[in-house]
C-alpha cells in the first residue's frame, strides 16, 4: 500500500476489548465536521428499530449516522443477520464508490467480520471489504471499528488503536447508561 498521506485519505482501525471504539470514531467524524468534511457513519450491527444519543447530536451537526443491523448477533436469527449484513455492505460499498462523504466510519464492521456463530463472509466477503477500502476515492479517510479486527485489516491500517478493558461497572451489574452507552 502506498505510504499514508492526507491527500490519498487515511484507514484508522480502533478495536480491542474496551469501550471507546465507537466514541473515538464518533469524535472523528465532529472534528471533520467542525472542519467543514462531510462525515457519514455507517452502523453493521445497531438496529434503525432503537435510538442512540449519539445520533441524535450529529444530526444536529449535520452528520449522517445509519443503522443498517438488528442487534446483537443472540437476538435474532443467523438469516435476519445475514440479510442485514448483506444490505449493510451494499449500502456501504455504494456510499464509499460514490464519494459520499471524506470520512467514512464503518462501526462494529470488524465485529461482523468476525462472527463465527454462523457464516458471514459470502455476505461480508472480507476480500471484497479490503479491496473497496483500498480502491476508494482519492482523499477519502476511512475508520474501521469493532472487536477482533482481522490481521488482514489491522495490516492494511495507517493507524490501529487498541482499546484495552481494564475496569466496566457492567462487571458490578450496572447496566447501559442513557447517555454513556446510548
Amino acid at each position: 500500500m502506498d505510504k499514508p498521506s492526507k491527500e490519498r485519505g487515511l484507514v484508522l482501525v480502533y478495536t480491542g476489548d474496551g469501550k471507546g471504539k465507537t466514541t473515538a470514531a464518533v469524535g472523528l467524524a465532529v472534528r471533520a465536521a467542525g472542519r467543514g468534511k462531510r462525515a457519514l457513519i455507517i452502523q453493521f450491527i445497531k438496529s434503525p428499530q432503537r435510538s442512540y444519543g449519539e445520533q441524535i447530536a450529529l444530526s444536529k451537526l449535520g452528520v449522517e449516522m445509519v443503522q443498517t443491523g438488528v442487534g446483537f448477533t443472540w437476538t435474532k436469527t443467523p438469516e435476519e443477520h445475514r440479510a442485514a449484513l448483506r444490505e449493510g455492505w451494499r449500502y456501504a460499498k455504494e456510499r464509499i464508490a460514490g464519494g459520499a462523504a471524506d470520512v467514512i466510519v464503518l462501526d462494529e464492521i470488524n465485529n461482523a467480520l468476525s462472527i463465527e456463530r454462523f457464516p458471514v463472509d459470502d455476505v461480508l466477503p472480507l476480500a471484497e471489504v479490503l479491496d473497496v477500502i483500498r480502491n476508494r476515492p482519492q482523499g477519502m479517510h476511512v475508520v474501521l471499528t469493532g472487536r477482533n479486527a482481522p490481521p488482514d485489516v489491522l495490516a492494511m491500517a495507517d493507524l490501529v488503536t487498541e482499546m484495552q478493558a481494564v475496569k466496566h461497572y457492567y462487571d458490578e451489574g450496572v447496566p447501559a447508561v442513557m447517555g454513556i452507552e446510548m
